[in-house]
């Protein structure tokens, strides 16, 4: 039981006994649980996505409003967002584990309230099989489970990065996550793709996993490549200089419509499906420009 228990904070998970559990949150703080959730609020999309990837959607009882996928949860009541959740919708699903990012508002209201609540906010490849494990465990799941479907996860990004060719390995990006503008560097899950593809990323990990950034900035990097979500798409050609930008100009954009950057900016289980479709955004990209 000990080395068991040790191998399960080695991950910030948490240690097992008949009376209960313990988790550990992104601050590393202790969230007590009598026994495995049964009843879930999920305030982030790649939360939700988790409990849903585990086989457990079933234990959902609300939402965010970005919360889309699988298709069940969008018949789910939802309950507001981040920055606006709606304290008096999740306590009346009663719930027993309220999922949440470290930014949400309303944490330390929920909490008064005697509602249980675990912080987690996936930014690089290690922090999600991290959330994976822990909602794993907060479920009632074993490690075992939990790892499985880490691994398809890491496997099908490693398909993504094996797609792409030589050429396409060349070309330096910038991946915008946001049109504030905010951009994915080096450091994020995004940059760590990205990495694996053997691709050049215009924001280094110094910046933080997802700055926001002066446009100048990409105007001086001279990306080969632009990769966006449809938000950005009026906005990019707004911006002084960016008509001029080499990406632009030569056509080297992958703007990707709603349900795709959902996919592509979440740091979940579709993180291998995201994988696909940046690499294939890549690979078209290196052939126009041949």
């Amino acid at each position: 039981m000990v080395d068991r228990c040790l191998q399960l904070l080695m991950f910030g998970l948490l240690c097992s006994a008949a009376h209960g559990m313990t988790l550990f949150d992104d601050q590393q703080k202790k969230v007590e649980l009598a026994k495995p959730a049964q009843r879930i609020v999920s305030l982030l999309p790649s939360l939700t996505e988790t409990v849903c990837a585990l086989g457990q959607c079933a234990k959902l009882v609300g939402v965010d409003r970005y919360s889309n996928w699988p298709e069940s949860v969008k018949s789910l009541p939802r309950m507001g967002g981040g920055i606006d959740p709606n304290i008096e919708s999740i306590v009346a699903q009663k719930p027993d584990l309220v999922l949440l990012a470290g930014s949400t508002r309303g944490i330390e209201r929920l909490q008064s309230l005697g509602i249980t609540v675990l912080s987690l906010e996936p930014r690089t490849h290690a922090d999600v099989k991290r959330v994976v494990l822990t909602i794993a465990q907060a479920l009632g799941l074993t490690l075992t489970e939990g790892e499985r479907v880490w691994r398809d996860i890491d496997a099908g990004v490693e398909t993504a990065v094996q797609s792409l060719s030589a050429q396409a390995r060349l070309q330096r990006v910038y991946f915008e996550v946001s049109p504030t503008p905010y951009g994915a560097s080096e450091s994020s899950f995004i940059g760590e793709t990205l990495l694996r593809m053997g691709v050049g990323n215009i924001l280094p990990a110094a910046l933080g996993p997802f700055p926001q950034i002066n446009p100048e900035f990409v105007v001086r990097a001279q990306p080969d490549v632009i990769l966006a979500g449809d938000s950005s798409r009026q906005s990019l050609l707004q911006r002084p200089g960016w008509p001029q930008l080499r990406a632009v100009r030569q056509e080297r954009l992958c703007v990707f419509p709603q349900d795709q950057a959902d996919v592509v900016v979440r740091a979940g289980p579709r993180m291998a499906e995201g994988a696909r479709l940046m690499a294939q955004c890549l690979n078209r990209t290196a052939r126009a420009a041949s």
